[in-house]
């Protein structure tokens, strides 16, 4: 079996060596004649083509593409175009993958083609954040790495022709999120079923949070909330109401927890830097959750009035 490794990446040359450098060190592939890296740079401005152009024979599965800026839509449907597997594995380029990655995902989907009699699934494998650089994958497994997402792009294997079927990713998704969650929907509308896959390991990184990151998680959330609003015009459940937080419950809940958002990114600095400067930056990021959310939330329903949706 020939299998594709498809990576959108914007900015994100540091980790994304390691990303590398882990999917070159893939051990015991079993079932897996052969793998390609597909990399999609999406109009990077930190050098990221010049370094891997420089380097690339340090790297002799990767394969490299190059557009214009236009989200990691665009770019994974690229990095599908342009692969050769049978099977398309997709993560991001700040995932730091085990040894035994793409075995894991390999094994597991055949199994379950076996046992379904068709190829109408895909393998879920398990993703831990972790903030740290140097060693990313000594971070052990959280209660707070639990994901109940359906389908999301972070770590995921699914058989090329089934996800060919399904349209690939909508471009209209041009801002932060929702994306692959959106083609979700249509997989489970296709029938096609999640298979957990929790040895398929993958370690997220992100560095730890500063004060100087806030702007960007707003804007970020902003995003959110306006291609939220893409998907659920998509899919007009409530499956995805609750996915995207467009509910009143979720309104209540975020205004009740922050006081009627008295508990802001603002007030909670002296909070933040306090834990920050002690070692608990995890910690400081679970309470900025509680404002972002309510930004988010605001946002949400900001943008459903100004476009007369209910």
């Amino acid at each position: 079996m020939l299998v594709s490794v498809v990576i959108p990446t914007y900015n994100r040359l540091p980790i994304l060596k390691k990303c590398l450098e882990a999917l070159e060190n893939q051990s015991s592939l079993g079932l897996i004649y052969e793998y390609e890296i597909v990399l999609v740079d999406d109009g990077s401005t930190d050098g990221t083509t010049n370094w891997l152009v420089n380097n690339i024979e340090d790297f002799p599965h990767l394969r490299l593409f190059e557009q214009s800026h236009g989200g990691p839509a665009l770019g994974r449907n690229l990095g599908v175009e342009k692969s050769n597997g049978d099977l398309i594995v997709f993560i991001d380029s700040d995932l730091v993958v085990d040894k035994f990655f793409l075995v894991n995902h390999v094994n597991s989907l055949m199994k379950a083609w076996k046992k379904l009699g068709n190829r109408k699934c895909f393998t879920y494998g398990s993703v831990i954040n972790t903030s740290n650089f140097n060693n990313p994958n000594s971070e052990p497994f959280k209660l707070q790495d639990l994901s109940w997402a359906y389908f999301a792009t972070g770590n995921v294997a699914i058989d090329k022709k089934i996800l060919e079927k399904s349209g690939l990713f909508d471009k209209s998704f041009e801002l932060y999120g929702w994306e692959d969650l959106e083609l979700g929907e249509r997989l489970r509308n296709m029938g096609v079923k999640l298979i957990k896959c929790p040895k398929a390991i993958g370690y997220h990184w992100h560095p730890a949070l500063t004060l100087d990151q806030i702007p960007n998680l707003i804007r970020i959330e902003k995003e959110r909330a306006k291609m939220g609003l893409v998907f659920y015009r998509k899919h007009p459940t409530l499956r995805v109401k609750f996915i995207i937080q467009y509910t009143f419950i979720h309104r209540f809940l975020w205004e009740i927890l922050t006081f009627g958002g008295l508990i802001n990114t603002k007030t909670l600095r002296p909070l933040l830097v306090f834990l920050m400067k002690n070692g608990q930056s995890g910690l400081a990021m679970e309470l900025l959750r509680l404002p972002l959310n309510l930004i988010s939330v605001r946002q949400i329903f900001r943008e459903a009035s100004l476009i007369g949706l209910r």
